[in-house]
């Protein structure tokens, strides 16, 4: 764990130009997704950072005022917070800016989906489990160059498979490639979404 760069953060070495950045849930922290960054590609270098927001003493990366509801104007500064993070990272432990690939789950996977949107420069490669829209760009962002895997839980009732797929569509307007997979699961990820998001990953490596 590390306080620098200015979030508590975790990041291990790998043997690759990969980076994986991991974005936990609701709840989470920068420990969270370790284990599922190291079944999702063993050699790709982790990057973990904890969320910065305590809602009823569980860590998020930005606020909300309901489920489903965000403080959007907070939603645009953590983004903001989250994308210089990744981008001192990169030069701090020597990553390639153009290989670091995020990873979020829920909360982490909706402010992912949110960087990819507000700062399309960041991130090429991005997979998503039980992510949902962040917000309505007044103006759609150029993701031709940008691929994103989703998954939605077909019994999930926090994310509702319908959200995922909104995610997508709004992602397909702006250019991106995005594949969405229907798991048979809830909320929580399974051994499932991890095979189908490693065989994508695989595929993207460029």
């Amino acid at each position: 764990m590390k306080d620098t760069l200015g979030f508590i953060h975790k990041f291990v070495a790998g043997t690759s130009a990969r980076t994986l950045l991991l974005l936990h849930g609701t709840g989470g922290d920068e420990e969270n997704l370790i284990v599922l960054g190291q079944a999702l590609d063993p050699a790709a270098n982790l990057l973990s950072p904890r969320g910065k927001v305590l809602e009823n003493g569980q860590v998020r990366f930005f606020r909300r005022f309901a489920e489903g509801v965000f403080d959007l104007e907070d939603l645009r500064i953590r983004t903001d917070e989250l994308a210089q993070f990744v981008t001192d990272a990169a030069v701090h432990y020597q990553l390639d800016p153009a290989k670091i690939v995020g990873v979020g789950y829920s909360n982490g996977a909706t402010i992912c989906g949110s960087l990819v949107l507000q700062r399309p420069e960041l991130l090429r490669r991005a997979t998503l489990l039980r992510g949902m829209v962040p917000f309505a760009p007044a103006v759609l962002p150029d993701l031709r160059s940008v691929a994103v895997w989703i998954s939605a839980g077909k019994e999930d009732t926090i994310i509702p498979p319908a959200e995922s797929a909104r995610l997508a569509e709004l992602l397909r307007q702006c250019g991106a490639e995005v594949a969405l997979e229907y798991i048979e699961a809830d909320h929580a990820p399974t051994l499932m979404d991890v095979a189908a998001a490693k065989r994508w990953l695989a595929a993207h490596r460029d």
